[in-house]
């Protein structure tokens, strides 16, 4: 017979039809050759994190297409005296927030990058996202496994950062070069009235370590600000607190740096933009968020991590939460991609910036 009709009402019930447009699930396919921009570009239409990806590479476009004479000149127009000519210069000003194990990793490379070739205005870390970039100017971090044991490793002072190794010799070379600093610093202090935020210090190691492939000396070089509003979280203080013991009086003054903070998202009046680049949670990610709310919210955001939500912390929570506390504005499409950004950070770059890049460069020819 033709069957229970009700069941097969219910199996086959009609769709409604899909607004024109709507773009469909293709992936690439490799009988097209190997061609690994158009496979990186199909990862948008793929679906899941592919497509979320996909999203993040256009949120970073739309940052770097933008310009302030794209918008109309309001009423009340904080950017009156600018001319023409200067607003069409007048870019996004993107914050780039990171952890530090990102800095532990050869992710290190692409941040760096990101600040050499100025892709990126402010940036924002932990005290280990400072201090792993020094001591990797220093010596080597080193291939390991998830799987070493603490105990044997502690016993051969081999410390574990995931599947990663860094010697406790490497912190012993960094005390060697950080103690004379903390030295200079704290007598010009003294003799000079200076006053120094955790920025400034950032800024100082830079230029005294003086090697190109480190990020706080792109950053020192190029002015732009590495804030780190938990620098004594990690071997910058310990050597702090050991050094207070030998040579105390050092003050690092958090205040004048919440104020920087807070006003380089301030003086982005809008019509102008802001754009938040964040990997992984923590401190970073909030504290980017956190100064974007004194100008009502972000533009643009992308949030690349793997925690979840479920259990109310601010580093799981989606954008969306951060736009109830008006940390991104409400008319903005931002992005989460779930996933390790060991991995997505570099394709990410490689579909915005290196690819705006590579592309001025061919341009140029």
């Amino acid at each position: 017979g033709a069957g229970p009709t009700d069941a097969a009402a219910n199996v086959l019930s009609p769709s409604e039809s899909l607004p024109e447009g709507t773009p469909t699930i293709s992936g690439y396919d490799f009988n097209n050759g190997l061609d690994l921009g158009a496979l990186l570009e199909s990862l948008g239409s793929t679906g899941f994190q592919a497509t979320s990806f996909g999203q993040a590479v256009e949120q970073v476009r739309k940052m770097r297409r933008w310009r302030l004479g794209h918008e109309p000149r309001p009423e009340n127009d904080p950017h009156a005296s600018m001319s023409d000519e200067e607003r069409d210069a007048t870019r996004c000003k993107v914050f780039l927030g990171y952890t530090s194990n990102l800095i532990s990793s050869g992710v290190r490379e692409q941040l760096r990058w990101c600040v050499e070739h100025r892709f990126v205005d402010v940036v924002v870390t932990t005290a280990g996202g400072v201090e792993e970039d020094i001591i990797k100017c220093l010596a080597p971090t080193y291939v390991g496994d998830f799987h070493l044991k603490g105990k044997e490793l502690r016993g051969k002072g081999l410390n574990r950062i995931g599947n990663m190794l860094v010697p406790n010799n490497n912190y012993c070379a960094f005390e060697d070069f950080f103690v004379p600093i903390l030295d200079k610093m704290l007598q010009e202090q003294k003799e000079e009235g200076k006053v120094w935020s955790p920025s400034d210090l950032v800024w100082r190691l830079g230029q005294e370590i003086n090697d190109p492939s480190s990020l706080c000396y792109w950053a020192w070089k190029n002015k732009i600000r590495v804030y780190c509003p938990a620098i004594t979280d990690g071997s910058i203080g310990d050597m702090i607190y050991f050094h207070n013991y030998k040579n105390p009086g050092l003050v690092v003054d958090l205040v004048s740096d919440i104020r920087r903070m807070n006003d380089e998202a301030i003086t982005v009046s809008p019509p102008a933009k802001t754009g938040m680049i964040i990997l992984g949670g923590g401190v970073a990610k909030h504290h980017i968020n956190n100064a974007n709310l004194f100008r009502n919210g972000a533009d643009y955001a992308v949030y690349i991590n793997t925690a979840q939500e479920f259990d109310g912390s601010d580093s799981g929570a989606r954008p969306d939460e951060a736009v109830s506390w008006g940390k991104i504005r409400v008319d903005a499409s931002p992005v989460k991609v779930y996933g390790d950004a060991s991995i997505l950070f570099p394709l990410l770059v490689a579909q915005t910036f290196a690819k705006e890049k590579a592309e001025e460069a061919e341009g140029a020819l």
